[in-house]
């Protein structure tokens, strides 16, 4: 959005043709519109990394410090002011940080009539029912880009991106077994991915098979319990971070000892990923898994 304060706009010369005289305003106002659009907040984590990666940085993210947990990679910068929960912004800063835009995901959108009083909201969507998921992470990508004056940016990302994963699948060895994709939520529960998720859409693109095959929200996980994993003859990939004291329970849990993929010593530990991500969320983890897999 463009805002043109007309307390400052230029005095009108005299003898200057109509056509010229708008063509003058416009070069005038485009600099204000950069300017605007550097005034970027970002709620969700997704459309902060993004945002990264078209090299348009948000002036403030929320739980940056989680951020970094989570997300792991791309890293904010130093200046990325920390507004407060994802659920729960701290509206004083937000006021403090008077940004043009302020970007959410649906889910967040019961905050919009409190924050439309500071800013603009956009609402950008991902993860819908509809449409594949790789398609999704594109078009929310080129979409950024679009609204925020950086499609150049946004095709080279993607390109980038697509280029790296040809790389990378050709590099990888040729028989592989099926992977499971797994994070854990405590010591009997884990996410496992699948089907409608960034994990998935990046194991498609590196021609790996996924061992899990059963239903998923359109998230791409299902929550079951470790018995669900014990009939699988695949791959463990555990995606980091644990849960607090998880790992000490594991080591001596009965139950997680039985699987193949723990006893033989093939699991692979990744660092974190978000596995709701979009674009660098989808490189970082088929690097780290591309890496894991060629050191083993």
């Amino acid at each position: 959005m463009m805002r043109f304060d007309l307390r400052h706009r230029p005095r009108r010369l005299t003898g200057v043709p109509g056509w010229l005289w708008l063509g003058w305003l416009w070069l005038a106002a485009a600099p204000a519109m950069a300017d605007d659009n550097g005034g970027l907040v970002a709620l969700d984590w997704t459309l902060a990394e993004t945002l990264v990666a078209l090299d348009m940085p948000p002036d403030g993210v929320a739980q940056v410090s989680d951020y970094h947990s989570w997300v792991g990679e791309p890293r904010l910068p130093g200046s990325v002011m920390d507004i407060g929960l994802r659920a729960q912004p701290n509206v004083e800063l937000l006021a403090q940080l008077d940004p043009a835009h302020i970007l959410i995901s649906p889910m967040l959108g019961y905050l919009a009539p409190r924050l439309e009083r500071i800013g603009t909201v956009d609402t950008w969507a991902i993860y819908t029912p509809q449409g594949a998921t790789w398609s999704q992470i594109l078009h929310l990508t080129r979409e950024l880009g679009a609204a925020y004056g950086r499609q150049d940016e946004a095709e080279a990302a993607i390109a980038a991106t697509e280029a790296r994963f040809e790389t990378l699948r050709r590099a990888l060895p040729e028989e592989m077994p099926p992977l499971l994709v797994v994070q854990f939520m405590d010591e009997r529960h884990v996410r496992v991915f699948g089907e409608h998720g960034l994990f998935q859409a990046v194991l498609d693109r590196l021609d790996l098979e996924n061992a899990w095959q059963g239903e998923t929200n359109h998230w791409g996980f299902s929550l079951v319990g470790l018995e669900a994993l014990l009939g699988l003859d695949a791959r463990l990939v555990v995606v980091e971070p644990y849960p607090v004291g998880i790992e000490e329970k594991l080591a001596t849990s009965a139950l997680w000892q039985r699987h193949p993929s723990v006893r033989d010593g093939s699991m692979i530990t990744l660092p974190p990923v978000w596995s709701f991500g979009a674009l660098p969320s989808a490189q970082r983890f088929a690097e780290l898994l591309a890496g894991a897999l060629a050191d083993s």
